[in-house]
């Protein structure tokens, strides 16, 4: 298994400790290259060549993702066709 599918198969199972370094590391493996927002947390994701846009606030201190982002990027992923 790839580490491609072994962070899907791990996103898929929504874990409390999902990090801010694996999603970015995931959806770059589907295109999506990582922008700063402006100023504060924010940060956005966009696909290569399109404009397909995942945005939500970087986690912080810890880098551990929220539940409800991890149900955002599995939403949006699945809705691209991409899982």
């Amino acid at each position: 298994m790839s580490k491609k599918d072994k962070l899907i198969d791990r996103l898929l199972k929504k874990p409390k400790d999902f990090t801010f370094d694996e999603i970015e590391s995931l959806l770059s493996y589907f295109g999506y290259e990582l922008k700063q927002g402006g100023t504060g947390s924010g940060v956005k994701f966009v696909k290569d060549g399109s404009n397909e846009v995942i945005n939500f606030h970087k986690p912080h201190p810890n880098g551990v993702l929220k539940r409800y982002v991890l149900d955002q990027v599995i939403e949006k992923l699945r809705k691209d066709g991409l899982l």
